[in-house]
């Protein structure tokens, strides 16, 4: 792989993906939130285990947040989904996903990767949490994590 991360920092364009982020959940009742990890991480799982639960992630009304979870540092990264979500859509959603992300890190399409995972995200919560009309509500803020 390509990816460091100073190159993956200095080239994301945090202001296109948190408008991506509102975007994306505009369509949804869901949630999408992005963490970038500074830290070395084994398994990159697990990490996004903790933050996912840390950042109010599983405690949305209807379950249905999607968590991008990215440690450029050891160049991996996760995607979960909550259990409303991810009972409807299943690991082969987050494959795919993860693919996304995968094909244009090689790249060094930081960018373009995330902005293409977090629409991939968006669409697989409307189909399955549409918007619900006059409820538009945003349960976690659609800005960039770090530690």
């Amino acid at each position: 792989m390509i990816w460091k991360q100073h190159q993956f920092l200095s080239q994301v364009d945090h202001d296109r993906i948190v408008r991506a982020i509102g975007e994306a959940e505009r369509a949804t009742s869901g949630q999408i939130r992005l963490f970038i990890s500074h830290r070395r991480v084994g398994d990159p799982v697990q990490a996004a285990e903790k933050h996912f639960h840390r950042l109010g992630l599983a405690a949305t009304e209807h379950r249905n947040a999607i968590f991008l979870f990215i440690a450029p540092l050891s160049r991996k990264f996760a995607v979960l989904g909550d259990a409303g979500i991810h009972e409807k859509a299943g690991d082969a959603a987050w494959s795919a996903i993860g693919e996304t992300l995968a094909g244009h890190f090689r790249q060094g399409a930081f960018t373009e990767g995330l902005l293409h995972a977090i629409a991939r995200a968006g669409d697989l919560l409307a189909i399955h949490y549409p918007a619900i009309p006059g409820a538009a509500r945003n349960e976690l803020p659609d800005d960039i994590e770090s530690d």
